[in-house]
């Protein structure tokens, strides 16, 4: 195919020729429109869905040739497919990546990120402050297989000193966090990684690839549930694992090929619609969640709220260098407990009860009855998980109208 170049283990670099020449200088907007597609011969506007298992070959030589990486050329949909390919390139220009690899959840990319670099006798330092199940991958799932972690209070970078050891190997945190949105210094850690040979994991759902840039900070790998934003409608589960091309040829390559976390090329044409609205979704989700934080922290009923674009924020100057933007997500703390929190969720009518978040659809938990519920109690104090926590994903609902959601169902709760 003109104007494409051959990519390591037969995964061709597919560049459309005017994406050549101008993708450098696209602002993200534009990125998410146009960057990395790939058009067949029949020219349509929007990308094709390539559904096929595998790839025929004109001859027995042709093959041989593309197994052996000689040629240009897809080999099984499990090692990648040019939907899955535009995906990638997409999310690369937007992230500033050299390559991605497109996983099949959040999950698959947060432990396929994490697994493909270690071994028996490794050892990981993670923020505690993680998604119930991300922790679980770093705390019950690695050490199964004698790979060791410390889980530390990622606020302090001393915590991250304290905790290295000779074999340590990965760092993993997630910045913002879910769900009471403590930021932790990326470029501190990163530093810190840097010094002693281990590689930065970090986990962007929250900020988005809009508002923070980790590879940027230092970072050395970034991963993402594009499930949350990146779909944002509610669609489909994906993930994406981004780095440099070094570190996905030598780490996630031969893992990714031989485990099969391989997303849907469905999923993946899903997602490349999804990413084209991005950044008027995040715009509009982030201006609402401001506002309901602001009301917020004016209601008697209230105790706390965590929002990153409030200067009251605990790490308000850390969010000042590493963050563009606030977040489309709010933390706050009820203080009647979990029955004040279940009272006000049950009382919404726009905001929606849901686990999930970064969804055109306003969405309400209560993270120690869901998502955190598997955490033991001590362990969601030291998060600041309490019984009346609870975080809000804004929509693009009109914001006026949350706020009266919010009034309205504040009266169902005691002050």
């Amino acid at each position: 195919m003109a104007g494409c170049q051959t990519g390591p283990f037969s995964r061709p670099v597919f560049c459309f020729e005017s994406d050549c020449r101008m993708s450098k200088t696209w602002r993200p907007a534009t990125q998410l429109v146009h960057g990395g597609t790939l058009r067949s011969q029949y020219g349509e506007t929007s990308e094709a869905i390539f559904l096929t298992q595998g790839f025929v070959y004109e001859t027995s030589e042709a093959a041989e040739a593309r197994f052996k990486g000689e040629t240009d050329g897809f080999i099984y949909a499990r090692y990648g497919s040019p939907t899955n390919d535009m995906f990638e390139k997409r999310m690369c220009m937007l992230e500033g990546a050299e390559d991605a690899r497109a996983t099949a959840s959040g999950m698959a990319a947060v432990a396929s990120a994490i697994l493909c670099q270690v071994k028996a006798g490794d050892h990981i330092v993670a923020a505690r402050a993680l998604f119930g199940s991300c922790r679980w991958v770093v705390e019950t799932l690695a050490p199964k297989y004698g790979v060791e972690c410390t889980l530390v209070d990622g606020r302090d970078l001393a915590n991250w000193e304290k905790a290295v050891r000779p074999n340590t190997k990965v760092f993993f945190l997630e910045s913002p966090t879910n769900p009471t949105l403590e930021v932790i210094d990326i470029a501190g850690v990163a530093k810190l990684a840097d010094q002693i040979g281990a590689k930065l994991v970090v986990d962007n759902v929250f900020a988005t690839p809009l508002f923070q840039k980790p590879l940027e900070l230092g970072a050395h790998v970034v991963v993402y549930s594009a499930t949350k934003h990146i779909d944002g409608q509610g669609r489909c589960l994906g993930g994406v694992v981004l780095s440099s091309k070094e570190w996905i040829d030598e780490n996630l390559h031969d893992y990714f090929r031989h485990t099969g976390p391989a997303m849907s090329p469905f999923n993946a044409w899903t997602l490349l619609k999804g990413v084209e609205t991005l950044p008027l979704r995040v715009k509009q989700q982030t201006e609402s969640a401001r506002r309901i934080a602001d009301f917020l922290a004016e209601q008697p009923q209230v105790g706390r709220v965590i929002y990153p674009g409030r200067k009251d924020h605990p790490q308000a100057d850390i969010i000042a260098k590493q963050m563009s933007g606030g977040s489309t997500l709010v933390a706050f703390e009820l203080k009647g407990g979990k029955e004040a929190a279940f009272a006000l969720q049950n009382a919404l009518e726009i905001v929606r009860i849901s686990n999930n978040l970064g969804d055109s659809k306003s969405l309400i938990t209560h993270p120690a009855t869901t998502t955190h519920k598997n955490l033991t109690e001590e362990a969601r104090a030291e998060l600041g998980i309490s019984a009346g926590t609870v975080r809000f994903s804004a929509g693009i609902e009109d914001s006026a109208d949350l706020v009266e959601d919010f009034a309205r169902a504040l009266k169902s709760v005691k002050a």
